[in-house]
């Protein structure tokens, strides 16, 4: 039975810690009416992980993304990605970390409409000075990854919401990010094309590794996640391990108690 305790003794590694908040405070206005937005917010993230940060609407959680992503600047607080400190770098600095090691993807797709789809996907790449026949075979796996071969020669106007939403995701990917940090990006697509956008995040952290922290309102698509952070006035309250089991009644359950 010496073999069945070494077996019962081996515990899973935990992954590398790819992001980490500490303290995260924001508040907008002056000092004789200050606004609060998010209040002492901590959290970790693993690599190859997906988290959603679900809250109602003025729950604060589009404003914390965008602190985790160097979008917007703490009043109070630090993220590390990769171990590299945002809020101590110049904006400089924090804007060419932003374009290199995070995929963003907002509600709107922000396509631009002269682009084809795939050229489109290319353009960050080509802002950092990379040739596009030197990638080709990565925006080729890219628009496969996102199911988007057929469409690639298409501008956003002849694409439904769900393929350019899409596009956004495989241009987000383009650079190989630490991080994808998606801001509600089912909020413009109805019900069937939001789920496929879901679906898709899901496969991207299963089956190829990546890291995904999405802000959203809706248990059916936080229920895809493997851990929800519920957000409240600003603080966290709470978490739901889903373990991207897609039980989205018992998400919207939990989420009920703990926001409520």
């Amino acid at each position: 039975m010496g073999w069945l305790a070494n077996l019962r003794d081996r515990t899973i590694p935990p992954m590398p810690t790819v992001l980490e908040a500490d303290g995260l405070t924001k508040v907008y206005g002056g000092t004789r009416d200050p606004v609060p937005a998010v209040t002492d917010v901590s959290l970790s993230v693993g690599e190859g992980t997906f988290v959603a940060i679900m809250g109602a609407s003025g729950s604060g959680k589009s404003t914390l993304l965008h602190l985790l992503a160097g979008l917007d600047m703490p009043s109070a607080g630090r993220v590390r990605i990769e171990g590299h400190d945002l809020t101590a770098m110049s904006d400089h600095k924090r804007t060419l970390f932003r374009r290199r090691r995070l995929g963003i993807v907002f509600q709107a797709y922000n396509l631009l409409p002269a682009l084809t789809a795939r050229e489109n996907v290319v353009l960050p790449l080509m802002v950092d000075g990379v040739r596009p026949r030197s990638v080709q075979a990565k925006v080729d796996e890219l628009l496969r990854t996102v199911d988007l071969t057929a469409r690639q020669t298409h501008r956003p106007q002849a694409l439904s919401g769900g393929e350019q939403q899409r596009v956004a995701i495989a241009r987000a990917l383009v650079n190989d990010p630490a991080i994808l940090l998606a801001d509600e990006p089912t909020g413009n697509l109805d019900s069937t094309h939001g789920q496929e956008i879901w679906r898709l995040l899901k496969a991207l952290v299963r089956d190829h590794g990546r890291t995904v922290i999405a802000v959203t309102h809706e248990a059916q698509g936080a229920a895809h996640a493997d851990r929800i952070i519920v957000l409240k006035d600003g603080r966290i309250v709470g978490e739901i391990a889903a373990d991207g089991g897609f039980d989205a009644a018992l998400v919207a359950a939990r989420y009920a108690e703990l926001a409520g």
